[in-house]
C-alpha cells in the first residue's frame, strides 16, 4: 500500500475550528507538513509602493496569530513549518523542492481570491501530474458549489448578489479538529514558527493575533447588547465598541465567517433580532461578495481599468502620495485617519471610504497605490475586499454608479462634528498645497 504524505499550506485559514480541509488532511495522509509563507510579495506590488512604510501592527497581529497556530499544532502533534521566498518564482521553488525531497503524494490549500496562490498552485499541478491537489472554501461561507449561480456569471453589482445569496441558508461550521497525522521527517531542517510580540496591541482595547484570541472576541462581543445597535454605531471612526471588529481575525482566517453567524444567531434566539443584528450578516455578505469577486475576475483585481476597462482619469503624484501616506494634505478628516492607520494599523470602514475618495478624487492619483498601501498596513487586510472595494471606489468595479465621491466637509460634519477625532489624531493645520511639485518632484513656482 502506497504511503501518502501530504503538505498542508496555511494561508488564509489559520486555525483549527471549522477548518474541513484540514480535517480531510487528518483521514487522508500518513504523514503531513504544515508550512506556511510569510508573505507573499510581486514585482507589482513593489512597483505601487513607491516608499517605506510601517507595518509593525501588521506584522505583530500575524506573528502572534501564528505563533498561536504553532502552538495548537503541537497539542495535536504537529508543528508549523517556516517557509521563505522573495517572490512568488521562489514561492514556486520552495513547495518544488519540498515536493520532491519528501515524494510528497497530497498539496492541501485553501481557495483564495489571490490570484497569486492560485497561480502557484496551478503551476504545480502542471509540474506534478500525480500530485494530489485538494482545495476547499474555509475563507468564505459558501462553497463554491453551493451559490446559487455559476462563478462566471457572479452579479455585477453586490445588490443582485443580496438577493439571490440571502435566499440560501448559511451552512454551520464544522468542528475542531483535534488529531492529525504525524510530521513528515524533517530532513531538510525546516525552521519551526515559533510566535513572537507577548504584548498587546493597543487599538483602543487591548488585542492579539490567534485563534483563541479571535474565538474570544466573538463570544465577549455577543455577551454584551452591541449586535442590537450596530447599525448605528457602525460609522464610528474611533470607538472600539461601535463595531464588531471581526475583521481583525477573519483576515488571518483566525476565526471562520460561518462560526461568526452561528454566534450571531445563538445571540438572536436568547435576545431577539433586529435591524442591527440583521446588518452584520449584511456586512459578511459585502466580505462573501469580494471574495467571489476575486474568485471570479482574476488578474483583473489588480488591473487599472478594473473590471470594467474604464481607465480612471487619474496618473501619479509622488508628493501627492507622500502627504497622503503621512497625513498631511488640506484635508483634516483624511489627515487624522491615515495618521490612526500609520499608528495602529487600523481605520474604520467610513475612514477607508474617506481617504480612498480623497486619494483618486481629490489627489488625482491611480488608486493602485492607496489599495497596495492598505494591503501591507492594514491587519485586516482581505484581498478580495481591499481592492474590490477600492475599485469600487476609483470607478472601476462593481459600483453601478460609476464612482464614489465623497464631500469631506459634510462628511466631517456628520461623523467628527466637534474636532475630537481629528485632534486626537492630530489632523488639523496641514495647508500644505498639493501643487508645492510637479508629478516628477520638480519644485513649482507657487508664486505666479
Amino acid at each position: 500500500m502506497t504511503t501518502r504524505r501530504g503538505i498542508y499550506w496555511f494561508y488564509n485559514d489559520c486555525r483549527l475550528h471549522d477548518n474541513p480541509l484540514l480535517a480531510k488532511a487528518a483521514r487522508e495522509v500518513d504523514s503531513l507538513h504544515c508550512v506556511y509563507f510569510p508573505e507573499l510579495k510581486s514585482q507589482f506590488e513593489r512597483r505601487f509602493l513607491p516608499i517605506e512604510i510601517n507595518d509593525d501592527a501588521r506584522q505583530h497581529f500575524a506573528m502572534q496569530s501564528i505563533g498561536e497556530l504553532n502552538q495548537s499544532l503541537r497539542q495535536v502533534g504537529q508543528v508549523l513549518h517556516k517557509l521563505e521566498a522573495d517572490g512568488l518564482s521562489q514561492a514556486l521553488e520552495v513547495l518544488n523542492e519540498l515536493i520532491r525531497t519528501y515524494n510528497i503524494t497530497d498539496l492541501f490549500v485553501s481557495h483564495s481570491a489571490s490570484w497569486y496562490l492560485d497561480t502557484i498552485v496551478e503551476k504545480l499541478e502542471g509540474q506534478h501530474p500525480k500530485l494530489a491537489i485538494h482545495r476547499d472554501d474555509t475563507h468564505s461561507l459558501f462553497k463554491e458549489t453551493e451559490l446559487p449561480f455559476d462563478l462566471g456569471d457572479l452579479p455585477q453589482s453586490f445588490s443582485k448578489f443580496r438577493k439571490l445569496i440571502e435566499k440560501q441558508p448559511i451552512p454551520l461550521p464544522s468542528g475542531t479538529v483535534t488529531t492529525l497525522p504525524p510530521p513528515v521527517n524533517n530532513r531538510q531542517g525546516l525552521p519551526e514558527a515559533y510566535g513572537s510580540f507577548e504584548e498587546a496591541l493597543d487599538l483602543g482595547q487591548n488585542v492579539r493575533g490567534g485563534e483563541l484570541a479571535g474565538l474570544s472576541h466573538v463570544r465577549s462581543y455577543f455577551e454584551t447588547d452591541a449586535a442590537l445597535s450596530y447599525k448605528k454605531t457602525r460609522n464610528a471612526l474611533d470607538d472600539w465598541q461601535s463595531s464588531t471588529k471581526f475583521s481583525l481575525w477573519l483576515a488571518n482566517g483566525n476565526i471562520s465567517a460561518k462560526a461568526i453567524v452561528s454566534q450571531l444567531h445563538r445571540f438572536e434566539r436568547h435576545n431577539g433580532a433586529n435591524d442591527s443584528t440583521y446588518w452584520i450578516v449584511f456586512e459578511l455578505l459585502w466580505r462573501e461578495y469580494f471574495h467571489w469577486y476575486g474568485r471570479r475576475h482574476g488578474a483583473r483585481l489588480f488591473a487599472f481599468s478594473g473590471i470594467q476597462n474604464k481607465a480612471p482619469l487619474t496618473s501619479f503624484y509622488a508628493q501627492r502620495f507622500r502627504q497622503w501616506v503621512n497625513g498631511t494634505t488640506p484635508f483634516p478628516i483624511v489627515n487624522a485617519c491615515m495618521r490612526q492607520l500609520k499608528q495602529t494599523g487600523y481605520m474604520s470602514n467610513r475612514g477607508r471610504q474617506l481617504v480612498a475618495s480623497c486619494l483618486v478624487h481629490e489627489l488625482s492619483i491611480d488608486w493602485r497605490y492607496g489599495a497596495n498601501y492598505f494591503q501591507h498596513t492594514l491587519i485586516d487586510y482581505d484581498v478580495g475586499s481591499n481592492w474590490g472595494n477600492w475599485q469600487y471606489l476609483a470607478g472601476v468595479g462593481a459600483d453601478p454608479r460609476g464612482h464614489r465621491k465623497f464631500d469631506l466637509q459634510k462628511q466631517t460634519q456628520m461623523y467628527d462634528p466637534d474636532g475630537v477625532f481629528i485632534r486626537k489624531w492630530q489632523g488639523e493645520g496641514m495647508t500644505i498645497s498639493v501643487d508645492a511639485v510637479d508629478m516628477v518632484d520638480w519644485p513649482l513656482d507657487t508664486n505666479e
